[in-house]
């Protein structure tokens, strides 16, 4: 099966040996995103609510240039630094999709790149 590179100018250049996403057959998956701002590099951390609409809308633009939407979307994973944080997150993560949600797992972790709070992974379908 050939293995399309998905890379967009509108979500953070990756930071190490790996791709935003790569496109296996009508499958999309979308490495981790964290709350970095594609225009200027800068990191987000004015709270948990806008680091994670940034991780969306880094997700987002990503499936844009795949041609998706977060519709698509059949799994995702998220990573947090703080339980605590959880409800705040899952009202921000809740509010991109319409409709039938993924599936989902989230997991505690006792740290994530750059110190941010909030780090998610996707994987899409399109049918």
């Amino acid at each position: 099966m050939e293995k399309q590179i998905i890379n967009t100018q509108n979500a953070p250049a990756p930071i190490g040996p790996y791709n935003q996403a790569i496109k296996a057959g009508n499958t999309l998956y979308i490495s981790g995103q964290i709350a970095l701002n594609p225009a200027t590099g800068e990191l987000v951390k004015s709270g948990v609510v806008d680091e994670t609409h940034l991780v969306m809308k880094n997700l987002q633009a990503i499936l844009t240039e795949a041609g998706m939407s977060f519709n698509d979307v059949v799994k995702s994973t998220i990573f947090i630094t703080d339980m605590n944080t959880f409800a705040q997150i899952n009202e921000v993560y809740g509010s991109y999709f319409t409709g039938t949600y993924p599936a989902r797992e989230t997991v505690q972790v006792s740290a994530l790149p750059k110190g941010v709070n909030v780090e998610i992974s996707v994987i899409a379908v399109k049918g």
